[in-house]
């Protein structure tokens, strides 16, 4: 039997019944949970929606199909359900590294239902293309080794790789606390969506993204460095980038306050 999408993907609406709707989706090895030091500031003011993708937090893990959920589509179908699903209308999607990519391929088809997009430590491409001058921060590579030490080992994977995506080496209960979050996935789930995280290209969306859009740059971030912030601020039309004191990959985790005060300065000139 089939799940309705509110329980699918664990779907929880806050705030302001008749607020504008905000959006929050999370990145690779995470949940909704992430978000939880920057939904206060919104709550009074806005409608907030959150949810775990399918495979993540509390979703339903039987509705997870590999096939569905082995390309970038699958989780931006979900997200397009959900805001029918929920009548929701004039969204401001919030996404955080590979649900940014899902951001700009949900805004490039021009959805009637969002009305802006926010995106929090993306990229268009993990992956380098030298072919095309494009620089993503990784070779194939490089990426297939990371993807190979995830395979072998995932819990090892997390404890290494955690504080070095998470940043912020001063503050180590952050890193711990991306490792738990990433020790909660299957690793079977994880080991999927890695790959749709990692090598998933939207650069060719990027210009037919026609919502305002946001670009939040972290500063030191290992995943997504300051040139891929500016590559697509040039290519997304009339987009909007900031760069931020915060460092690290998880700006939302590791500096919150920051975080939902540069979308909240966005939203009121936007708005």
């Amino acid at each position: 039997m089939k799940t309705d999408i509110r329980t699918r993907n664990n779907v929880r609406v806050l705030g302001r019944t008749e607020g504008p709707v905000l959006l929050f989706a999370h990145g690779f090895g995470c949940d909704q949970g992430m978000w939880q030091h920057v939904l206060p500031h919104f709550t009074d003011d806005y409608k907030v929606v959150v949810f775990d993708h399918v495979g993540a937090g509390g979703s339903d893990l039987d509705a997870y199909e590999p096939e569905k959920y082995s390309t970038l589509d699958g989780y931006v179908s979900d997200v397009l359900e959900l805001c029918e699903d929920l009548d929701l209308e004039d969204v401001t999607f919030i996404g955080h590294s590979v649900s940014a990519m899902m951001a700009v391929a949900a805004a490039a088809r021009k959805p009637d239902r969002l009305g802006r997009i926010i995106l929090v430590a993306p990229s268009a491409s993990y992956m380098d293309y030298p072919e095309d001058g494009y620089t993503g921060g990784f070779s194939r590579a490089d990426l297939d080794d990371l993807l190979v030490s995830l395979d072998t080992n995932y819990l090892v994977w997390a404890a290494t790789m955690a504080p070095v995506i998470m940043g912020n080496p001063d503050t180590p209960a952050l890193g711990t606390r991306l490792e738990d979050s990433f020790c909660r996935v299957n690793p079977t789930i994880a080991r999927q969506f890695a790959r749709v995280a990692f090598l998933s290209d939207v650069r060719h969306l990027l210009k037919d993204v026609s919502l305002p859009t946001l670009i939040m740059q972290a500063s030191a971030d290992l995943l997504a460095p300051d040139h891929v912030g500016v590559y697509l601020q040039e290519r997304i039309p009339g987009s909007t980038l900031v760069r931020m004191e915060a460092t690290g990959h998880l700006p939302h985790v590791s500096a919150p306050k920051e975080t939902a005060g540069i979308i909240s300065q966005y939203l009121q000139q936007s708005t």
